[in-house]
């Protein structure tokens, strides 16, 4: 009997990509490399895991989530599936080289040994050169699944050796849906974590349980309008403060919530239809929506998405703040008081 393969892989969203996955294994179309692609927390390890539970699942109808190997690997115990992250913030050569040894033994269980690498856009040049070898002549038996924010963040050598996936923020409704079926949070946090994570359902659970993500955020674009606001010597100050060894490592977050930020203003000014993610600093978004045009609102954009190209790249970070600092418009936003 041949196996049937179902959509029902654990996975919230991200429909289209679930049945492409599962067309082409009914059909035997196995590639031995996928790209995920998409936002930080949107849900590509997730659906990564899911594949490799239907890939290996034991039962005629797949994945059926009640076999050992569809438990095992969900949860993150199975000998033949294994997730590699970055060490610090650098996915490095020695992990490749561990990778590549493990991928000359054949599975111990498994139809498929199946390695999820994520944030495959932090990995080395020398590890990317040394995972190339491995996709130009993959072992039958192998699926390699990359992860990575962007599809451009990813080598031209690597990314034309595998099947991309871009995964798309899923609507706030539907993140509000389950972070209700989850039982959490109650409806009026579950409609506010749902708007604020930008179609990010990882983000959305993390937040229902850490209350420093909603802290940390209001902290980021509360000093965004306080920079607006602010002269020259304060501005540089601020970089000065955020460029220190310890602070530095959050700057990637920051800048992550100032383009969601610049997004609403761009959002604004167009008169989109579209709902603005940061509802809570609408009095602020309304006055600089009603100051600058298009035109500037793109402009900071940019510099924003640039600097965090720098940081990624270890440019130093004092002089990549301090220049961005200096693409921020200049205006005096009436604020509201605090709470």
């Amino acid at each position: 009997m041949m196996p049937h393969y179902t959509i029902d892989w654990g996975v919230v969203g991200h429909e289209w990509a679930v049945e492409h996955l599962a067309r082409g294994l009914a059909n035997d179309r196995l590639r031995h490399a996928y790209l995920f692609t998409g936002p930080s927390g949107v849900g590509k390890t997730t659906l990564a895991r899911g594949f490799a539970r239907a890939i290996n699942c034991l039962s005629d109808v797949r994945p059926c989530g009640e076999c050992r190997a569809c438990k095992l690997i969900e949860a993150n115990n199975y000998a033949d599936v294994n997730i590699i992250r970055a060490e610090g913030k650098t996915l490095k050569i020695e992990q490749i080289r561990e990778l590549q040894h493990a991928l000359s033994l054949r599975p111990v269980e498994a139809r498929y040994r199946v390695i999820i690498l994520q944030r495959f856009h932090e990995a080395s040049d020398q590890a990317a050169d040394a995972l190339l070898k491995t996709l130009e002549e993959p072992p039958p038996y192998v699926v390699i699944i990359l992860t990575a924010e962007q599809l451009d963040s990813v080598p031209p050598t690597i990314r034309s050796r595998c099947q991309p996936l871009a995964l798309r923020p899923l609507p706030a409704i539907q993140i509000r849906a389950e972070l209700d079926r989850r039982g959490q949070v109650d409806s009026e946090r579950s409609a506010l974590l749902a708007q604020l994570s930008g179609g990010r359902l990882g983000w959305a659970l993390q937040a229902a349980t850490d209350e420093s993500l909603l802290a940390d955020r209001a902290t980021a674009l509360n000093d965004l309008e306080r920079l607006i606001s602010a002269d020259r010597v304060a501005r540089f100050k601020y970089a000065e403060q955020n460029s220190t060894t310890e602070a530095k490592a959050q700057i990637p977050t920051i800048l992550a919530l100032w383009q969601s930020y610049w997004r609403d203003v761009m959002l604004m000014i167009s008169a989109s239809h579209i709902s603005i993610t940061n509802r809570d600093h609408q009095a602020a978004l309304e006055q600089l929506s009603a100051v600058l045009h298009i035109e500037d609102a793109q402009h900071v954009l940019m510099a924003i998405q640039r600097t965090a190209k720098y940081i990624d790249a270890n440019v130093n970070a004092r002089l990549a703040l301090e220049v961005l600092m200096l693409d921020l418009p200049v205006h005096r936003l009436l604020l509201a008081p605090p709470g």
